[in-house]
């Protein structure tokens, strides 16, 4: 058995979080996350699997729309996506009608007045609005 078996052999290995013996966050074949983490090649790592992944899934979601968008609008809603989950975002009707009928100010609005622009930051808002309406990162 390699070092590799035997540290899975007597560590396990769980993809979710979990709280070993002692109390400690923890995740994969025994990462304390606690004293740890992960490093900043382990985030990014993580991060650009994460963005394949919502983009993946934002092309099965919205097959005819999702390409018919320009790459910073593309980016926008994966942006949106990432933060609400591509469930989330399909609960957002009204932008994606607006959408769907190319009409940039009135989803950006309809962003605007969702629920989720009163939980994350102003900043965010203001981007991706920004991005959806005009079509121009900033």
């Amino acid at each position: 058995m390699n070092l590799e078996e035997m540290l899975l052999c007597h560590e396990g290995l769980r993809l979710r979080l979990y709280f070993d013996t002692m109390g400690i966050p923890t995740i994969g074949c025994g990462r304390n996350l606690k004293s740890r983490g992960i490093t900043h090649e382990e985030a990014m790592y993580l991060l650009r699997n994460d963005i394949k992944r919502v983009k993946k899934e934002l092309y099965l979601e919205l097959p005819l729309l999702f390409p018919s968008l320009s790459p910073v609008r593309q980016n926008a809603l994966i942006d949106l996506a990432f933060n609400v989950g591509v469930e989330g975002l399909m609960g957002f009707h009204r932008m994606l009608d607006a959408l769907a009928e190319k009409d940039f100010h009135r989803a950006a609005l309809e962003m605007r007045n969702s629920r989720w622009a009163t939980q994350v930051q102003k900043s965010r808002v203001d981007r991706l609005t920004h991005m959806m309406e005009h079509n121009e990162e900033i």
